[in-house]
């Protein structure tokens, strides 16, 4: 009872503080709130005992009879007409309470009362529980009546309010944000309609827009739902830091513990790398529930990408101990074994996966499932030189999905390329573009095939015709790529212009500014290669190609050296076992004169990339220096039959020359060895 008459002071409180709408026809009527307060009090008295007693007859009719005369003595009272509404719809008399607002509409089209009736009774019609569809007819109907009540009452807030949600439901976007934005010019700190134009711009794909429209919620009213809301948008908009900042701030005001929260804010805070914060909060979550097997998941991942192999294998056992079968968690195994150098075991593994899950048929989920550890599978099996069965892979993922087989031909294209068999390469990047002639990603491949096998002109005739005004920028990078194989610089360049005019973010002009850097340092243009490298540098520190790359051209002119190795210890950092970082970093330690570790550091790349040309060659200049002749020769002999198997594009005349140059010196210096005594050369 208690509850009850508080409601009634509510509804008496409400009665007091409303004004009568002046100029309407309602406001020209003498507002009797005493009569209304004492109509509504015994309405809602009335409608209580009805509700108790199963709708019975005369407590409804008093109830809705009473709700009537007090409206009658205050008509601007909007929440009477809800309070009506809810009963006709509780009572299951909905028709007859559309029959009585119509009839009273149509003997006068500006009554508001009848108006917020029928609004509320279609708005609570649109939903079909049955179907969990939109009725679209009772959707009309609710947005013609709110549109009239708020053509009649510009400064009903809740009119505006309730009009933005129904169009948002409408998808009538234009209209919702206009029905929202007027709305905040009768308050401007209105949580509901910030919140409701952040969805409608969010919707849009305008995430902007969004984030100011949550902003604005959440200065106004920091509270738990539009901190996260925020949070989320701030996630979709890729501005991780932001939102990690965002749930510190919901998480103080949240009550009690909040384990959610705290995943998706050591999600968000890995995301932005800030993976020291990061694993303070997982080992957090980890000492407050210790079956929390994403937590121990995400614990292994960070350590692994900070290059901590003990701790990350650590973690990884203890998320398997606690869900075995758990396949993220056996995927993440997959990664941690390549991180370790271990590619074998991660083929094995990834193997027993797919024989483990293997099935007649798949759902869509499951299906995608399976694809992703088949294209990992097959990389695998490229990058380990195990060409025949990748190629045997690519050949599962497109049976099993046809929608992918023009991309499963792309990476079948490039495993020719990877095994230096170009003449096939081309004939089959052909075949592929004629069945799958829209496939954009094949074209891409075909174009530079095409470039290293020394037709240039026709890759970047076959990828202009790809020009269509929506994807250009990619389109343009490919034609720059095939350029640079062409080596005609100034038509990369030009590409490389179109590129970065259509470059948005600082992540799109970083692959410019790369690809820049590269084309200088190829031109011998390395102050200007540098500043490039730079540049990319400066947006993203953790860019382990172009540590690597600066940091092997400082090394190759014998320059820098203490830097060089700085900056490609950053990227193995990144990368531990990357082949090309690796001989980089045997080649800033030979040029230190540290042999011992140039040679360590070059045997483990030629484990990653055996037919390295370049590799066989520096691997033979530490050779050469430690007084090792024959074995230098054998290194030079290796990198001159990896050139001639090289693509034409990569061929590269003045190096051949140069590993012959130091073979005939190493031959003729080896057969002198031979020619003295063993008595002298003792």
């Amino acid at each position: 009872m208690r509850v009850f008459w508080c409601l009634l002071l509510t509804g008496a409180a409400a009665l007091a503080q409303t004004p009568a709408p002046a100029g309407s026809e309602t406001g020209e009527r003498k507002v009797d709130r005493a009569s209304a307060y004492y109509h509504f009090t015994l309405g809602h008295l009335y409608a209580e005992l009805a509700a108790a007693y199963g709708n019975r007859g005369e407590y409804l009719n008093q109830a809705i009879e009473n709700y009537k005369l007090a409206m009658k003595a205050d008509p601007a009272a909007a929440f009477l007409s809800e309070e009506l509404s809810d009963l006709y719809i509780q009572a299951g008399q909905t028709r007859t309470a559309v029959l009585e607002a119509e009839e009273a509409l149509r003997r006068n089209p500006n009554d508001l009362t009848a108006r917020r009736i029928l609004g509320r009774i279609y708005a609570r019609l649109i939903g079909d529980t049955r179907t969990n569809r939109v009725n679209d007819e009772m959707l009309r109907k609710a947005i013609e009546q709110y549109a009239a009540i708020a053509e009649r009452d510009a400064k009903d807030l809740d009119t505006w309010l309730t009009l933005g949600r129904l169009q948002s439901v409408a998808r009538n976007s234009v209209d919702a944000e206009k029905a929202f934005k007027k709305a905040l010019e009768i308050d401007a700190g209105n949580e509901d309609a910030l919140t409701g134009l952040a969805r409608i711009y969010s919707e849009l794909g305008d995430s902007k827009g969004a984030a100011e429209m949550l902003q604005r919620a959440a200065e106004k009213s920091p509270n738990l739902r539009t901190l996260t809301a925020l949070a989320l948008n701030y996630e979709q908009m890729r501005e991780y830091a932001l939102a990690a900042e965002t749930l510190k701030q919901a998480l103080e005001i949240s009550a009690g513990a909040n384990p959610d929260l705290k995943r998706a804010l050591a999600q968000n805070l890995m995301l932005a790398e800030r993976y020291e914060e990061a694993l303070k909060v997982y080992e957090e979550l980890v000492a407050e529930e210790p079956k929390d097997v994403q937590s121990f998941l995400r614990l292994s991942q960070i350590h692994r990408q900070q290059g901590r192999f003990e701790q990350a294998r650590a973690a990884a056992n203890k998320a398997s101990e606690l869900d075995p079968e758990n396949l993220e968690v056996r995927y993440n195994e997959v990664g941690l074994l390549e991180s370790e150098g271990k590619p074998a075991e991660a083929i094995e593994l990834l193997k027993e996966m797919l024989a483990a899950t293997e099935k007649k048929s798949y759902s869509a989920g499951e299906r995608g499932n399976r694809v992703a550890l088949l294209e990992r599978l097959g990389v695998l099996e490229r990058n380990s030189e195990r060409y025949a069965d990748a190629i045997a892979t690519f050949g599962k993922i497109a049976a099993l999905d046809t929608d992918l087989s023009g991309r499963m031909a792309a990476q079948i294209v490039e495993t020719h390329r990877a095994a230096k068999d170009y003449a096939k390469a081309e004939a089959e990047a052909n075949a592929a573009a004629a069945k799958y002639p829209d496939d954009r990603m094949l074209a891409m491949v075909r174009a530079t095939v095409l470039a290293e096998r020394g037709k240039a002109q026709e890759a970047v005739a076959a990828l202009r015709k790809l020009l269509d005004g929506k994807a250009d920028r990619e389109i343009h990078l490919a034609i720059a790529q095939t350029w640079e194989k062409a080596k005609n610089y100034p038509e990369m360049g030009k590409a490389l212009e179109a590129a970065e005019k259509l470059s948005q973010t600082d992540e799109e002009k970083e692959a410019v500014y790369f690809m820049r850097g590269a084309m200088y340092e190829r031109m011998k243009r390395f102050d200007a290669a540098e500043k490039e490298f730079r540049k990319v540098l400066a947006i993203n520190p953790r860019n382990a190609s172009a540590l690597n790359y600066l940091g092997y051209m400082f090394a190759d002119q014998n320059m820098k050296l203490d830097e060089a190795h700085e900056l490609i210890k950053k990227a193995l950092e990144l990368d531990p076992n990357n082949g090309a970082y690796l001989d980089s970093m045997g080649w800033v330690y030979y040029r230190q004169g540290r042999l011992e570790e140039a040679e360590q550091y070059l045997l483990r790349a030629l484990q990653r990339y055996g037919r390295d040309p370049a590799i066989h060659d520096h691997l033979g200049d530490v050779y050469l220096k430690q007084g090792r002749v024959k074995e230098a020769i054998a290194q030079w002999q290796k990198a001159l039959k990896e050139w001639e198997g090289s693509a034409p594009s990569e061929n590269d005349p003045a190096e051949v020359a140069k590993i012959q140059k130091k073979l005939e010196g190493a031959r003729v210096r080896l057969a002198k060895e031979a020619s003295v005594p063993a008595s002298k050369r003792q």
